[in-house]
């Protein structure tokens, strides 16, 4: 059985991978998916809403006589991050509380 993740948390995780380091589509498909069960598919409409919302850009790259579209995280993203990142903590700390019977409140 796997947790159901929601959208945010999607939005979250690709904008943690693109603040290490920009990459293109199928490398970021493949980090995600270390953690939920994505298809390329189900990432390029977060890519595309992601950077409608001025959180991401992209820059072509010429890769052995084609382009590769890379995306990049932008100050906007990163502050987006943050705020995701701040609302993880609390969510994972009530999670666990719940969970875990408050065994970790410590942390």
């Amino acid at each position: 059985m796997a947790f159901q993740l929601g959208a945010t948390l999607l939005d979250a995780c690709v904008l943690a991978v693109l603040s290490r380091e920009d990459t293109y589509g199928y490398v970021l498909t493949q980090q995600v998916r270390q953690i939920m069960n994505i298809s390329e598919s189900t990432l390029y409409p977060v890519l595309r809403r992601l950077q409608k919302d001025e959180c991401l850009t992209t820059y072509d790259q010429a890769f052995q006589g084609r382009n590769r579209r890379y995306y990049k995280i932008t100050d906007k993203g990163k502050a987006t991050l943050i705020q995701y990142l701040n609302e993880w903590k609390d969510y994972k700390r009530d999670v666990d509380k719940v969970l875990l019977g408050g065994m970790f409140e410590n942390e």
